[in-house]
């Protein structure tokens, strides 16, 4: 069972945080859209989490180390995409952290939500094709995990426009 932190982000002092995993799915852009909606309808900061997972590089560290850099460098990438389309899509006044962490994918987001208090609600876009939700989707929200997961998880069908988005958040 994940540990559950009391959440802190309607206490003084504290913000009201949503977060959203940044990958590559084409389906990221319509959690970041709602997210990005919910909050210019209230108040608080979208946390944009990339995890760097490890590869088996045990004998050669000088490949690690270039595989973490790499993937950095992709990850900052990406935020900077996700930024400029929150821009463009009139969200350049929504507040954004950057979070890039390395480790198990669902271990580090776990970790996360038990270190960052303000974070209250998780928001994954789901993927509209035959293979399914999306592996992230099914191993949080649908899988074992998803009783015990420490945050509400809202699930965004991922190929819905910013106006339907706009009018759902």
């Amino acid at each position: 069972m994940a540990t559950r932190t009391k959440r802190r982000s309607f206490e003084e002092g504290h913000l009201r945080k949503m977060l959203v995993i940044i990958d590559d799915s084409t389906e990221v852009e319509a959690a970041l859209f709602f997210c990005a909606s919910r909050i210019a309808h209230s108040s608080g900061v979208i946390v944009m989490l990339h995890v760097i997972e490890p590869q088996d590089f045990q004998t050669w560290m000088g490949v690690q180390q270039l595989h973490v850099e790499e993937e950095t460098n992709k990850a900052k990438a990406r935020f900077r995409l996700m930024r400029r389309k929150l821009a463009q899509s009139g969200f350049d006044h929504v507040a954004v952290e950057e979070v890039i962490l390395q480790g198990k994918l669902t271990d580090e987001i776990t970790r996360l939500i038990a270190e960052d208090q303000d974070i209250g609600i998780m928001v994954l876009g789901a993927a509209v094709d035959a293979k399914g939700p999306g592996p992230l989707v099914s191993s949080l929200a649908a899988g074992n995990r998803a009783g015990t997961f420490p945050i509400p998880i809202t699930i965004v069908p991922g190929d819905l426009t910013l106006e339907e988005l706009q009018a759902l958040a």
